[in-house]
C-alpha cells in the first residue's frame, strides 16, 4: 500500500519532531492488513511481547503475555486494550505498512506495535520519548493531544504504566480506517476505543540516548582492550609539590581515554552493527537446512526475487568511491561495485527483482548466500505472496 497525496519533505520541514499531525485517509486504497484473532493469536506465543491493559475507574492494571487463549474469552467488554509488539517480524502484511515511511532512514524505524480495544479501551494518558505513526486499522478511536512533557513531568504511581498525573487535551480528533496521526517525542496523548473493534497500528521509532550511546561504544572497546595497555611516562620530571596531577599527566590520562572514543571509523563500523541488531535476538529465522552457492545461483538465474525478513534490519555506510559496508541484524560485510549496488538496493526495498544473466551478479553470490543463511533473507517464489 502507498500514499496517494503525502509530501515527505514537507512533512519533515514542517511537522517531523515538531507537532503533531493528522492525515486523513492518504491510502490509495485502505485495507486492513490483520484481523483481531490473529493479533489475540500471537499474544499467546511464548517468543511475542504482549500486554494486557484494563482499567476499573481510576485503576489501571498491566499484565504481561504469554495469555491462555482463556484469558481472552474473560475480559469485560469495555475499557481493555491488547498491545502486541513487533507484529511486522510474524506478519508480513503488516510490514508493509512501513512501506509508505521509507522517507525515514531504516535505522530509526523499531516496529509496528498492534493494538485491540474494546469499547473505552485505552493506555491512558502518556508520552513517549520516540516519534510515533498511529494508523487507524479498523473501527475508530478518540484521540486527545496535550502539551510537551519531559523528565520533570508528573507521573502517576504505577509499576507497569507511565502515566501522566495531569493531561489536559488541547486537541482532540475521531480517526477512522486508514487514518493517520503523526506524534512527535515528549507529546502528551491519550487514544480511547470508540466502541468495539478498534484496531490501531503504532509505528515506531528508534532514538538512542546519549547515554546508551557511550554506554554500548565504551563496553564495544572495552572488549578490545589490552590490560598491557598501560599510561607511561618515560620523560617524567622531579615536581615541586608530589600531590599535584600535572597538567602533562592529565593530557596523556586524557588522550588515552579520547583517542579510542573518538576513533570515527571504528565508530561508525560499531553504530551499523549495534542499529541493526535484532530487535528480538533469542529468536532464530535460520532455515533447518543451509543453502548452497550453487542453489543460489540456480535460483538466481531463475528469475527468483528475494525478500528480505520482515525481522530483519538493513542498513549501509558509504566507505569509499564504490564501496560501502552493509550491515543486516549486527552483522557487517563490506561490499564493492556491483555488489554493493545490489546491497544498497536490498536496503530499499523489501522484494528486489534481479534480471537473470545481469552483469556480475555472481560476485554478490557469497553475500547472497550468507545473508540466507542468516536468516535474514530468502528467494520468494512468489513475489505477490
Amino acid at each position: 500500500m502507498q500514499f496517494r497525496d503525502f509530501d515527505p519533505g514537507a512533512f519533515l520541514s514542517d511537522y517531523w519532531q515538531k507537532k503533531p499531525l493528522l492525515i486523513r485517509n492518504p491510502w490509495d486504497a485502505w485495507v486492513n492488513p490483520v484481523d483481531p484473532d490473529t493479533i489475540a493469536g500471537l499474544a499467546c506465543e511464548d517468543e511475542v511481547e504482549a500486554r494486557l491493559i484494563t482499567q476499573n475507574g481510576t485503576s489501571w492494571a498491566a499484565e504481561h503475555g504469554p495469555f491462555p487463549e482463556s484469558r481472552f474469552a474473560n475480559l469485560s467488554p469495555n475499557r481493555w486494550s491488547l498491545l502486541v509488539q513487533a507484529v511486522d517480524h510474524f506478519v508480513p502484511e503488516v510490514a508493509g505498512l512501513m512501506a509508505p515511511f521509507r522517507f525515514i532512514p531504516n535505522w530509526r524505524i523499531d516496529d509496528v506495535m498492534v493494538s485491540i480495544a474494546a469499547d473505552q479501551g485505552g493506555v491512558g494518558p502518556h508520552f513517549d520519548q520516540y516519534d510515533v505513526f498511529l494508523i487507524q486499522g479498523h473501527g475508530r478511536r478518540k484521540w486527545q493531544i496535550g502539551g510537551r512533557c519531559d523528565e520533570a513531568s508528573t507521573l502517576r504511581p504505577h509499576d507497569d504504566l507511565r502515566l501522566l498525573e495531569d493531561f489536559a487535551a488541547e486537541e482532540e480528533w475521531i480517526l477512522e480506517p486508514g487514518d493517520i496521526l503523526y506524534i512527535p517525542p515528549g507529546i502528551a496523548h491519550n487514544g480511547i476505543a470508540v466502541g468495539d473493534n478498534c484496531m490501531t497500528y503504532s509505528i515506531g521509532f528508534r532514538a538512542p540516548s546519549r547515554s546508551e550511546l557511550i554506554a554500548h561504544w565504551a563496553d564495544s572497546i572495552l572488549d578490545e582492550l589490552d590490560d598491557d595497555d598501560r599510561y607511561a611516562d618515560p620523560d617524567l620530571r622531579e615536581q615541586e609539590n608530589p600531590g599535584e596531577i600535572d597538567p602533562a599527566a592529565i593530557d596523556r590520562l586524557h588522550a588515552m581515554v579520547t583517542e579510542r572514543l573518538a576513533d570515527r571509523a571504528a565508530f561508525t563500523r560499531w553504530f551499523g552493527e549495534f542499529s541493526s541488531a535484532s530487535k528480538y535476538p533469542e529468536i532464530d529465522w535460520r532455515s533447518d537446512a543451509p543453502i548452497r552457492e550453487d542453489e543460489v545461483r540456480s535460483s538466481l538465474a531463475a528469475g527468483l526475487p528475494l525478500q528480505r525478513n520482515s525481522a530483519s534490519r538493513f542498513t549501509f555506510v558509504r566507505e569509499e568511491k564504490d564501496a560501502i559496508r552493509l550491515f543486516v541484524d549486527g552483522v557487517g560485510f563490506g561490499c564493492h561495485g556491483t555488489t554493493a549496488d545490489i546491497a544498497m538496493r536490498l536496503c530499499a526495498v523489501d522484494i528486489l527483482q534481479l534480471e537473470p544473466g545481469s552483469d556480475n551478479i555472481s560476485d554478490t553470490v557469497e553475500l547472497i548466500t550468507q545473508l540466507i543463511n542468516q536468516g535474514s533473507l530468502s528467494f520468494n517464489p512468489d513475489p505477490s505472496e
